[in-house]
């Protein structure tokens, strides 16, 4: 008897406690409420439904030219997201020519926008400590992402973070940061020259082209204020197995060293030894004489043929191959000119999104980046746009290109990067055997996720910044001819900016984190 009514009580209580909750706040709306549009909007998570009845609009800015459909595109992007959360989206592009310069007086001058693009190249450590960027807290994540926050390895979120505190959403997907050389197959076998498989061989190559193809510039380099560009990424980092903790600053490390010492890049042998080969190639024509006031896309030039070789990450390249294979314009293959180095994968930052720090609408930017991470539609979409137009899918995993596949490319959709990505079934197979053959023996070593915190040294970080642009870039584009009064000008400024003062930080930390690892 006793039992019984020990049931009947409890019954009683479990009633009143659903009766409550149907009638409580509005922070906790029903599991789907009707959008202004008559749909039904909803986003389950592990702590119930969450209130999306208002409508919102958000504001992302990527990185790269506003691709040709994107009207078309956003505009199905936004349907979904509509339906789904009752979001709008609206996207901003701040050019490759000059993302570099914009990007910071955005965020420093506050402007209305809810996310952006970020990444480890792109100054996201920088930019944090600066306050442009939302703190990440674990209860907003596992409430307006949980899915994310459940496929997100730990070592990922532990790589994103600055001083503890997260800022990104970062990739959920593993790549490679090696660069390569794209070029032209069929002028190589024009000249009979050898395999582009060394420095000495590339140079080859580009004097060739540069003595008897008139109207083809040998090589274009990417456009923006990179201070440590592709082709020195090739020539220095992988060639002697080096890596450098952020490209505003020239300190590096031998990543087979496990005690960490860093050095000044511009000190070394090594980088004289480049300046004199670059010297050669300025004077030989390998590039434009106006290659410092350059804005041109070298992607787009390398398609149209005004250039013969270019620089960029297998993904870009390898894609770019499949696109001009479709038309057949003239044969190109892929050059790793350092085949014998150490091959490295990207830190989780390689590619990112960050909820600007002033977003009007911070939980439903998570919720926006938990669908693009992990909703195949909407992911199919924001990084490859309409399928049977932009796209044809192939099973679950792959997809083929159309004729309208270059409307909707080139600009950072890779800060949804997740398994959910689908592979180009056009995919060259050299890339993807070569890709294969670096993904087996991956070099991992003790600084891999270290992270540096510049916020003692913001100054100087911007001084040395200052100088690299104004001094090395000059020097190594071989437009200065006395390369070592050049070379001597460049480390005197260096010096007086302050990169003493960020290596000792620098290398302090450095010991640190080696110390906390043993």
């Amino acid at each position: 008897m006793v039992k019984k009514r020990s049931m009947i009580m409890l019954a009683m209580v479990l009633a009143i406690v659903m009766i409550i909750s149907a009638c409580g706040s509005n922070n906790n709306a029903p599991a789907a409420t009707k959008a202004p549009d008559g749909g039904e909007t909803s986003t389950n998570t592990e702590q119930g439904a969450l209130d999306t009845s208002e409508a919102v609009k958000l504001k992302m800015v990527f990185v790269g030219p506003k691709p040709v459909d994107y009207d078309s595109v956003f505009a199905a992007v936004n349907e979904k997201l509509k339906a789904k959360i009752n979001v709008t989206l609206e996207g901003e592009f701040l050019d490759w020519s000059d993302w570099a310069q914009k990007y910071p007086l955005k965020l420093a001058a506050n402007e209305d926008f809810d996310l952006i693009y970020t990444a480890n190249w792109a100054g996201y450590n920088d930019q944090a400590l600066k306050g442009g960027f939302l703190e990440l807290t674990e209860d907003m994540l596992k409430t307006y992402m949980p899915t994310t926050w459940k496929e997100m390895s730990e070592v990922n979120w532990d790589q994103a973070k600055v001083n503890g505190k997260l800022f990104m959403v970062p990739q959920n997907l593993g790549e490679s940061v090696e660069k390569l050389i794209l070029y032209r197959e069929d002028l190589r076998k024009k000249y009979n020259l050898p395999a582009i498989d060394s420095p000495e061989a590339y140079a080859n190559y580009l004097k060739a082209v540069a003595a008897n193809e008139k109207g083809i510039t040998p090589f274009t380099p990417e456009t923006g204020d990179w201070k440590m560009h592709n082709l020195d990424r090739i020539m220095l980092k992988q060639q002697y197995d080096w890596n450098l903790f952020d490209l505003d600053i020239p300190l590096g490390f031998k990543i087979t060293d496990e005690t960490g010492k860093i050095f000044n890049v511009y000190e070394t042998p090594e980088f004289k030894e480049l300046l004199l080969y670059y010297k050669d190639l300025a004077d030989n024509g390998a590039w434009s004489k106006n290659v410092l006031n350059n804005k041109n896309d070298h992607q787009q030039d390398f398609r149209e043929g005004k250039t013969a070789s270019i620089t960029h990450n297998m993904g870009t390249l390898g894609s770019l191959m499949a696109l001009m294979r479709q038309t057949n314009q003239f044969e190109v293959a892929l050059a790793d000119i350092n085949p014998n180095s150490k091959k490295s994968q990207a830190v989780a930052t390689q590619n990112g999104v960050s909820v600007h720090a002033t977003s009007k609408h911070p939980e439903r930017a998570l919720m926006f980046i938990d669908l693009m991470q992990n909703d195949q539609e909407l992911h199919d979409l924001i990084n490859l746009g309409i399928e049977g137009v932009h796209y044809t899918a192939v099973g679950d995993e792959k997809f083929q290109s159309t004729d309208k596949s270059p409307n909707y490319t080139g600009f950072s959709f890779w800060g949804f990067n997740s398994p959910l990505n689908r592979d180009n079934e056009s995919f060259p197979e050299e890339a993807t055997a070569m890709q294969n053959g670096w993904d087996s023996s991956v070099y991992h070593y003790p600084l891999e996720t270290f992270v540096f915190d510049n916020s003692k040294v913001k100054t100087e970080v911007a001084n040395v910044s200052n100088v690299m642009l104004r001094y090395a870039i000059p020097l190594e584009y071989g437009v200065i001819k006395d390369v070592d009064k050049g070379l001597a000008d460049l480390n005197k400024q260096i010096k007086a900016a302050g990169i003493e003062k960020i290596q000792t930080e620098l290398q302090s930390q450095i010991d640190a984190f080696l110390a906390a690892k043993k």
